[in-house]
């Protein structure tokens, strides 16, 4: 049976509860995610609350991307952000403090460093980089998270701008590959964490 035709769009500020569901519901199997929210009973509400943090942070809601098709509302949803502005500023992080509390309680140590260890391996030329994408998990399959990956990869090919992510999910590697992205490095986060594995992309002659 041919897919659906998949529509993504740029989100919008009405948008910001959808994607921030979305992406709860897509990351509730994440290794890193799993490992800073142990309790697996009470990793949804975390989640929930981790994502609409997130949404709230970005400025610029269009830098969220939502995916969807005929059958259904959009589920899919990928953060980008642009070049230069790949790291959270002390300043985000200051003002977000109690928010951040609440989320990890215990964990938040543990979240800091996970955060330094990624930023230390993060590559700093320019580029788009891809934070967070994900499909809640009836929708996935059918080629709704690579329609947000491509959405931004085709105005990085015609920007000629690099793009770059970090994965803990050993199957997402091939995916990504496909999109043209390349392991540039892999590492495990300490305490007994998961292992990352960094990518590249270099932008497509048109």
């Amino acid at each position: 049976m041919p897919r659906l035709p998949i529509v993504t769009r740029p989100a919008t500020a009405a948008d910001r509860p959808i994607a921030a569901t979305r992406g709860a519901r897509a990351f509730i199997d994440d290794p890193a995610l799993s490992f800073l929210f142990t309790d697996a009973a009470d990793r949804p509400r975390r989640l929930a609350r981790f994502f609409a943090l997130i949404t709230s942070i970005d400025s610029t809601p269009a830098l969220w991307t939502l995916a969807g098709d005929e059958k259904g509302a959009e589920s899919a949803v990928a953060l980008w952000r642009p070049p230069g502005s790949w790291r959270t500023s002390p300043a985000a992080m200051l003002i977000n403090a109690l928010p951040l509390i609440r989320i990890f309680g215990w964990s938040l140590r543990r979240a800091l460093a996970m955060q330094g260890q990624i930023e230390a391996h993060h590559p700093h030329p320019p580029h788009w980089y891809l934070q967070f994408v994900g499909c809640v998990p009836e929708r996935q399959g059918r080629g709704l998270g690579g329609a947000v990956i491509r959405a931004r990869l085709a105005q990085c090919d015609a920007d000629g701008v690099p793009a770059a992510l970090e994965t803990a999910t050993p199957a997402n590697v091939g995916i990504y590959e496909a999109l043209g992205f390349a392991v540039t490095g892999t590492y495990r986060i300490s305490g007994g964490g998961p292992e990352f594995w960094s990518m590249w992309r270099e932008p497509r002659l048109l």
